[in-house]
């Protein structure tokens, strides 16, 4: 089989898969204007209100492009029993991503960012949230409708996206990786500060590059080689995960990886483009690693065909899922 007969096939076989999220959703409200003049009150621009528009964020997101790649997402998540929550319900319906993995909860308020853009330039960013744990009542409750869909559906993957928003602590995380091993589910994350050292015995780990030094503790330049392995590797080891995936912005991505007693890291350069917005990249390159990962792709494959969905989302303005279409025609150019 040539190259492009396999690509097309590995782009076919997503939509065989389901894949789970856990993790912290949102509701991105954006207010689209037009700045003519500057208030009087302050020195500020008074942006005239053209267009509302309610998407779904987060969590989420990762839920969306999984879908737009063609697998089955199973969102498993914590919102509030109030009127954003039930925005956010109506959002999964109208995009046809199923619910049954959702919980409301009058101890939570669901999660809004509104951004606000005057001449299609974002302006200003409001939430409106809380970020305290879940409380143990609604953490079982997530646990038990979790368990019920590993027992009457397959799983082909589960994506763990941390926001720091209370869905993930570490008794949530230790409960699903002990729950996966049973069912040898590769277990991905798209992690944040919090949480960062309790995803032990997860199969690939993706920071970019400043959640890495953040979650360290460690300063580095990231263009010496030597230091930025030394801190990959020692990630690694302390997670005891197959795969770290850094990604790096302009410069590219690493992935690092060791299987039995073979260590490979592989550099790949940034593709060049021209950047809008990079709000939601993180959720498109975790969303089309793990469907690579869940096919068998090779680390160098997971690598590149997820940095280049990253980097076509950026080319859009607001958060965005990749389109399968796209990404596909470049990765048979280019690959």
């Amino acid at each position: 089989m040539n190259k492009q007969h396999n690509y097309k096939k590995l782009f076919e076989d997503f939509n065989k898969l389901t894949v789970m999220i856990i993790g912290d959703v949102m509701v991105d409200s954006y207010l689209w204007g037009k700045v003519e003049r500057i208030s009087p009150e302050a020195p500020i621009p008074i942006v005239a209100l053209k267009k509302r528009e309610n998407r779904m964020g987060g969590a989420a997101n990762v839920a969306m492009n999984i879908k737009s790649m063609g697998a089955r997402p199973i969102l498993c998540s914590v919102i509030g029993d109030d009127e954003k929550g039930a925005n956010f319900l109506d959002l999964l319906k109208r995009e046809k991503i199923e619910t049954k993995g959702i919980l409301q909860s009058s101890r939570r308020i669901t999660t809004t960012k509104f951004r606000i853009f005057g001449n299609s330039t974002q302006m200003l960013r409001v939430d409106e949230e809380v970020q305290s744990d879940l409380s143990d009542t609604d953490r079982t409750s997530l646990l038990n409708t979790i368990d019920e869909i590993l027992s009457t559906e397959k799983i082909d993957c589960i994506i763990f996206q941390d926001y720091n928003k209370g869905v993930i602590n570490p008794a949530l995380i230790a409960e699903i990786v002990n729950r996966t091993s049973a069912f040898n589910i590769p277990v991905t994350v798209d992690p944040k500060k919090k949480n960062f050292y309790d995803y032990v015995g997860v199969t690939l780990f993706k920071p970019n590059l400043k959640e890495l030094k953040e979650g360290m503790k460690a300063d580095f330049d990231p263009s010496d080689r030597e230091k930025l392995l030394d801190a990959v590797k020692t990630l690694r080891e302390k997670l005891q995960c197959k795969y770290i995936l850094t990604t790096m912005s302009e410069q590219g991505v690493l992935i690092s990886m060791k299987d039995t007693l073979d260590e490979k890291n592989i550099f790949i350069p940034a593709h060049v483009r021209s950047i809008s917005d990079v709000s939601g990249a993180g959720d498109t390159v975790i969303s089309v690693a793990s469907l690579c990962l869940a096919c068998k792709c090779s680390p160098y494959e997971i690598a590149y065909i997820s940095n280049l969905a990253g980097g076509l989302v950026c080319e859009e303005v607001g958060v965005s899922p990749v389109s399968k279409d796209k990404l596909l025609k470049e990765v048979l150019a280019l690959l």
